[in-house]
């Protein structure tokens, strides 16, 4: 009986995992900051000429830090509040 709570256990560790793993909002925040990073740098970097086109409005640097900024909103909110695994008598 021992050996088969071991193994009931060891499933619900890798469930566990997994579950956190695969979380979206982990997903959807590194995108978001991956890509914020890219933008902040593309309008960091604008000539003269860029600016003129959107009217003197940095509008990659403006977009990339909201970007950045909901990236780590969503970062934050994952380990503020963790997605707890499922028990056993949810999933029945």
């Amino acid at each position: 009986m021992s050996e088969l709570q071991n193994e009931v256990s060891e499933l619900e560790r890798k469930s566990a995992t997994a579950a956190r793993l695969f979380d979206i909002r982990r997903i959807i925040g590194g995108l978001f900051v991956l890509y914020g990073v890219i933008v902040t740098i593309a309008g960091i970097t604008a000539s003269d000429a860029d600016l003129k086109k959107a009217e003197d409005i940095n509008i990659n640097l403006w977009t990339g830090l909201g970007m950045l900024a909901l990236g780590l909103f969503f970062l934050i909110w994952l380990k503020l509040r963790p997605t707890a695994p499922p028990t056993p008598d949810e999933s029945e």
